[in-house]
Protein backbone atom coordinates (compact mmCIF):
# COMPACT_ATOMS: atom_id res chain seq x y z
CA UNK A 1 0.00 0.00 0.00
CA UNK A 2 0.87 3.73 -0.84
CA UNK A 3 2.20 6.01 2.00
CA UNK A 4 -0.59 8.59 2.08
CA UNK A 5 0.34 12.14 1.28
CA UNK A 6 2.75 13.49 4.60
CA UNK A 7 1.06 16.88 4.29
CA UNK A 8 -2.54 14.82 5.24
CA UNK A 9 -0.74 12.98 7.80
CA UNK A 10 0.57 15.92 9.77
CA UNK A 11 -2.57 17.62 9.50
CA UNK A 12 -4.85 15.12 11.14
CA UNK A 13 -2.02 14.26 13.91
CA UNK A 14 -2.34 17.73 14.47
CA UNK A 15 -6.47 18.01 14.88
CA UNK A 16 -5.72 14.26 17.11
CA UNK A 17 -3.71 15.80 19.13
CA UNK A 18 -5.26 19.49 19.93
CA UNK A 19 -8.93 17.99 19.81
CA UNK A 20 -9.90 21.11 17.40
CA UNK A 21 -9.34 21.69 13.46
CA UNK A 22 -8.96 25.42 14.60
CA UNK A 23 -5.79 24.90 16.65
CA UNK A 24 -4.59 22.59 14.39
CA UNK A 25 -4.51 24.92 11.30
CA UNK A 26 -3.53 27.47 13.76
CA UNK A 27 -0.57 25.38 14.48
CA UNK A 28 0.41 24.49 10.98
CA UNK A 29 -0.18 28.23 9.61
CA UNK A 30 -3.28 27.53 7.33
CA UNK A 31 -6.95 28.13 7.19
CA UNK A 32 -9.33 25.70 8.57
CA UNK A 33 -10.66 24.75 5.11
CA UNK A 34 -7.11 23.30 4.16
CA UNK A 35 -6.70 20.98 7.47
CA UNK A 36 -10.15 19.64 6.39
CA UNK A 37 -9.54 19.18 2.69
CA UNK A 38 -6.07 17.27 4.38
CA UNK A 39 -8.32 15.04 6.48
CA UNK A 40 -11.14 14.63 3.31
CA UNK A 41 -7.81 13.63 1.21
CA UNK A 42 -6.14 11.07 3.89
CA UNK A 43 -9.48 9.77 4.39
CA UNK A 44 -9.52 9.43 0.80
CA UNK A 45 -6.47 7.69 0.68
CA UNK A 46 -7.15 5.10 3.12
CA UNK A 47 -10.74 4.33 2.37
CA UNK A 48 -12.30 5.31 5.66
CA UNK A 49 -13.76 7.56 7.77
CA UNK A 50 -11.19 8.52 10.89
CA UNK A 51 -13.39 10.92 12.64
CA UNK A 52 -17.47 10.71 14.22
CA UNK A 53 -19.10 13.61 15.02
CA UNK A 54 -20.40 14.32 19.00
CA UNK A 55 -22.51 17.45 18.12
CA UNK A 56 -20.36 20.10 16.55
CA UNK A 57 -17.07 17.71 18.04
CA UNK A 58 -14.63 15.84 15.90
CA UNK A 59 -13.69 12.41 18.39
CA UNK A 60 -11.30 10.00 16.32
CA UNK A 61 -11.87 6.45 15.98
CA UNK A 62 -10.18 3.84 17.96
CA UNK A 63 -8.10 3.05 15.04
CA UNK A 64 -7.08 6.64 14.30
CA UNK A 65 -6.19 7.44 17.75
CA UNK A 66 -3.54 5.13 17.57
CA UNK A 67 -2.80 5.72 13.61
CA UNK A 68 -2.00 9.58 15.31
CA UNK A 69 -0.25 8.21 18.55
CA UNK A 70 2.27 6.61 15.73
CA UNK A 71 2.28 9.84 13.40
CA UNK A 72 3.36 11.96 16.83
CA UNK A 73 6.41 10.14 17.36
CA UNK A 74 7.35 9.50 13.67
CA UNK A 75 7.18 13.01 13.09
CA UNK A 76 9.58 13.39 16.26
CA UNK A 77 11.80 11.17 14.93
CA UNK A 78 12.08 12.33 11.80
CA UNK A 79 12.53 16.04 12.93
CA UNK A 80 15.32 14.59 15.14
CA UNK A 81 16.65 12.87 12.18
CA UNK A 82 16.43 16.24 9.98
CA UNK A 83 18.19 18.41 13.05
CA UNK A 84 21.13 16.12 13.41
CA UNK A 85 21.33 16.53 9.65
CA UNK A 86 21.54 20.09 9.49
CA UNK A 87 24.17 19.40 12.13
CA UNK A 88 22.16 21.03 15.17
CA UNK A 89 24.41 21.32 18.29
CA UNK A 90 24.57 18.05 19.91
CA UNK A 91 25.47 19.67 23.04
CA UNK A 92 22.36 21.42 23.99
CA UNK A 93 20.04 20.31 26.24
CA UNK A 94 16.03 22.61 25.77
CA UNK A 95 15.21 21.40 29.01
CA UNK A 96 10.79 21.89 30.04
CA UNK A 97 10.95 22.10 33.77
CA UNK A 98 7.94 23.08 36.41
CA UNK A 99 8.59 26.72 37.41
CA UNK A 100 8.33 26.54 41.22
CA UNK A 101 10.93 23.12 41.04
CA UNK A 102 13.04 25.18 38.62
CA UNK A 103 13.31 28.29 40.96
CA UNK A 104 13.64 26.31 44.29
CA UNK A 105 15.67 23.31 43.19
CA UNK A 106 17.16 22.94 39.92
CA UNK A 107 18.41 26.72 39.50
CA UNK A 108 20.39 26.52 43.34
CA UNK A 109 22.20 23.67 41.75
CA UNK A 110 22.64 24.91 38.06
CA UNK A 111 26.52 25.96 38.95
CA UNK A 112 27.02 22.33 39.35
CA UNK A 113 25.01 20.84 37.31
CA UNK A 114 26.79 23.05 34.44
CA UNK A 115 29.98 21.90 36.04
CA UNK A 116 29.16 17.98 35.94
CA UNK A 117 27.98 17.83 32.42
CA UNK A 118 31.27 20.09 31.12
CA UNK A 119 30.80 21.48 27.44
CA UNK A 120 26.66 20.58 27.33
CA UNK A 121 24.87 23.55 27.82
CA UNK A 122 21.48 23.29 29.24
CA UNK A 123 18.49 25.41 28.61
CA UNK A 124 16.32 25.81 31.27
CA UNK A 125 12.51 26.46 30.09
CA UNK A 126 10.28 26.97 32.74
CA UNK A 127 6.62 25.90 32.68
CA UNK A 128 3.92 26.94 34.56
CA UNK A 129 1.33 23.65 33.05
CA UNK A 130 4.06 20.95 32.36
CA UNK A 131 2.75 18.98 29.80
CA UNK A 132 4.23 15.73 28.21
CA UNK A 133 7.23 15.97 25.77
CA UNK A 134 5.03 14.72 22.78
CA UNK A 135 3.71 18.05 22.71
CA UNK A 136 6.22 20.08 22.76
CA UNK A 137 8.90 19.19 19.58
CA UNK A 138 10.20 22.31 20.40
CA UNK A 139 12.11 21.06 23.79
CA UNK A 140 14.44 17.84 24.09
CA UNK A 141 13.34 17.03 27.72
CA UNK A 142 10.87 17.40 30.51
CA UNK A 143 11.22 16.70 33.88
CA UNK A 144 7.49 15.44 34.87
CA UNK A 145 6.53 15.41 38.60
CA UNK A 146 4.04 13.10 40.18
CA UNK A 147 2.23 10.19 38.11
CA UNK A 148 3.47 10.13 34.45
CA UNK A 149 3.27 7.35 32.19
CA UNK A 150 5.53 7.69 29.37
CA UNK A 151 4.38 7.58 25.59
CA UNK A 152 5.93 5.53 23.03
CA UNK A 153 9.33 6.78 21.83
CA UNK A 154 9.70 8.87 25.22
CA UNK A 155 12.01 6.96 27.63
CA UNK A 156 11.37 8.04 31.62
CA UNK A 157 14.27 8.24 34.32
CA UNK A 158 13.03 8.31 37.60
CA UNK A 159 15.51 10.48 39.54
CA UNK A 160 14.04 11.68 42.82
CA UNK A 161 11.23 10.62 45.17
CA UNK A 162 9.23 13.92 46.69
CA UNK A 163 6.97 14.38 49.73
CA UNK A 164 4.34 16.94 49.87
CA UNK A 165 2.04 18.87 52.11
CA UNK A 166 0.35 21.53 53.03
CA UNK A 167 2.33 24.46 54.38
CA UNK A 168 1.77 28.33 56.33
CA UNK A 169 3.58 30.34 57.78
CA UNK A 170 4.68 29.72 61.38
CA UNK A 171 1.74 32.32 62.91
CA UNK A 172 -1.13 30.71 61.03
CA UNK A 173 -0.13 27.27 61.82
CA UNK A 174 -0.22 28.00 65.28
CA UNK A 175 -4.00 29.06 65.06
CA UNK A 176 -4.33 25.40 63.62
CA UNK A 177 -4.98 22.12 65.55
CA UNK A 178 -3.83 18.42 65.62
CA UNK A 179 -6.95 17.80 63.36
CA UNK A 180 -6.83 18.83 59.72
CA UNK A 181 -10.35 20.11 59.53
CA UNK A 182 -9.29 23.12 61.21
CA UNK A 183 -7.76 24.31 58.35
CA UNK A 184 -11.39 24.89 57.28
CA UNK A 185 -10.82 28.68 59.12
CA UNK A 186 -7.99 29.27 56.66
CA UNK A 187 -8.08 30.16 52.69
CA UNK A 188 -7.09 27.51 50.60
CA UNK A 189 -4.58 28.23 48.23
CA UNK A 190 -4.59 26.17 44.83
CA UNK A 191 -2.39 26.12 41.69
CA UNK A 192 -4.12 25.92 38.15
CA UNK A 193 -0.80 24.40 37.02
CA UNK A 194 -1.49 21.26 39.32
CA UNK A 195 -5.11 21.80 39.86
CA UNK A 196 -5.61 18.27 41.75
CA UNK A 197 -2.52 18.36 44.35
CA UNK A 198 -5.11 18.92 46.77
CA UNK A 199 -6.84 16.14 45.88
CA UNK A 200 -3.74 14.08 45.34
CA UNK A 201 -2.96 14.76 49.29
CA UNK A 202 -6.19 14.13 50.38
CA UNK A 203 -6.44 10.78 48.78
CA UNK A 204 -2.69 9.98 49.47
CA UNK A 205 -2.68 11.08 53.33
CA UNK A 206 -6.31 9.14 54.20
CA UNK A 207 -7.13 13.08 55.15
CA UNK A 208 -10.74 13.79 54.87
CA UNK A 209 -11.38 16.31 52.64
CA UNK A 210 -11.48 19.75 54.16
CA UNK A 211 -14.50 22.70 53.11
CA UNK A 212 -12.12 25.96 53.56
CA UNK A 213 -13.64 28.99 54.34
CA UNK A 214 -12.36 30.15 50.98
CA UNK A 215 -10.50 29.04 48.05
CA UNK A 216 -7.84 31.27 45.86
CA UNK A 217 -6.60 30.02 42.92
CA UNK A 218 -3.52 31.38 40.98
CA UNK A 219 -2.08 30.57 37.45
CA UNK A 220 1.27 29.32 38.77
CA UNK A 221 2.37 27.06 42.24
CA UNK A 222 5.12 29.51 42.09
CA UNK A 223 1.69 32.34 43.14
CA UNK A 224 0.02 30.20 44.87
CA UNK A 225 3.53 29.56 47.63
CA UNK A 226 4.48 33.35 47.59
CA UNK A 227 1.33 34.16 48.80
CA UNK A 228 1.20 31.70 51.50
CA UNK A 229 4.63 33.02 52.74
CA UNK A 230 2.66 35.75 52.57
CA UNK A 231 0.54 34.69 55.00
CA UNK A 232 -2.79 34.82 52.93
CA UNK A 233 -3.43 30.92 53.39
CA UNK A 234 -2.40 27.89 53.60
CA UNK A 235 -0.67 25.99 50.13
CA UNK A 236 0.04 22.15 49.00
CA UNK A 237 3.52 22.29 48.18
CA UNK A 238 6.03 19.26 46.76
CA UNK A 239 8.81 20.05 49.76
CA UNK A 240 11.62 19.79 46.85
CA UNK A 241 9.46 23.02 45.90
CA UNK A 242 10.19 24.55 49.77
CA UNK A 243 13.37 23.38 50.88
CA UNK A 244 14.87 27.00 51.79
CA UNK A 245 11.40 28.44 52.85
CA UNK A 246 11.48 25.41 55.49
CA UNK A 247 14.81 25.68 56.40
CA UNK A 248 14.66 29.73 57.39
CA UNK A 249 11.08 29.10 58.62
CA UNK A 250 9.37 31.21 56.43
CA UNK A 251 6.82 28.52 56.03
CA UNK A 252 6.27 25.53 58.19
CA UNK A 253 4.24 22.30 57.53
CA UNK A 254 1.49 21.87 60.42
CA UNK A 255 0.52 17.95 59.69
CA UNK A 256 3.91 17.17 58.09
CA UNK A 257 4.29 15.71 54.69
CA UNK A 258 3.84 12.34 53.43
CA UNK A 259 5.46 10.57 49.99
CA UNK A 260 4.13 11.77 46.87
CA UNK A 261 3.57 9.63 44.24
CA UNK A 262 6.00 8.74 41.67
CA UNK A 263 8.47 11.59 42.62
CA UNK A 264 10.31 13.18 39.54
CA UNK A 265 11.16 11.90 35.98
CA UNK A 266 13.31 13.30 33.07
CA UNK A 267 11.99 12.42 30.08
CA UNK A 268 13.29 12.25 26.94
CA UNK A 269 12.89 10.57 23.54
CA UNK A 270 13.90 7.34 23.31
CA UNK A 271 16.98 7.91 20.48
CA UNK A 272 18.19 10.93 22.54
CA UNK A 273 18.55 8.46 25.98
CA UNK A 274 21.65 7.32 24.52
CA UNK A 275 23.33 10.62 23.86
CA UNK A 276 26.39 11.53 25.82
CA UNK A 277 24.47 14.99 26.60
CA UNK A 278 21.28 13.02 28.26
CA UNK A 279 23.62 10.38 29.61
CA UNK A 280 25.68 12.84 31.78
CA UNK A 281 22.45 14.93 32.39
CA UNK A 282 20.48 11.92 34.04
CA UNK A 283 23.62 10.73 36.02
CA UNK A 284 23.92 14.32 37.68
CA UNK A 285 19.94 13.95 38.22
CA UNK A 286 20.30 10.68 39.65
CA UNK A 287 23.15 11.80 42.21
CA UNK A 288 21.50 15.31 43.25
CA UNK A 289 17.97 13.36 43.81
CA UNK A 290 19.45 10.43 45.92
CA UNK A 291 21.68 13.27 48.10
CA UNK A 292 18.35 15.89 48.27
Amino acid sequence: MRLPPLNAVRAFEAVCRHGSILKAAEELNVVRGAVRQQIATLENHLGRKLFTRDGRRLVPTVQASAFAAAAGVAFDILQRAVLELEDAEQNRIRLGVPSAFAVWWLMPRVADMQASLGDTAVEIVPMTVVEPLQMHPELDAVIMGGEYRPAPGITALRFMEDEFGPVSTPSLAATLSKDPAAMGALTMLASRSVPKLWDEWFAESGTPPVVFSRVQEFEDLLLALGAARSGLGIALAPRASIEDDLERRHLVAPYGFISRPSGYSLCCRTPDAKRPAFVALSGWLLRCGTSA
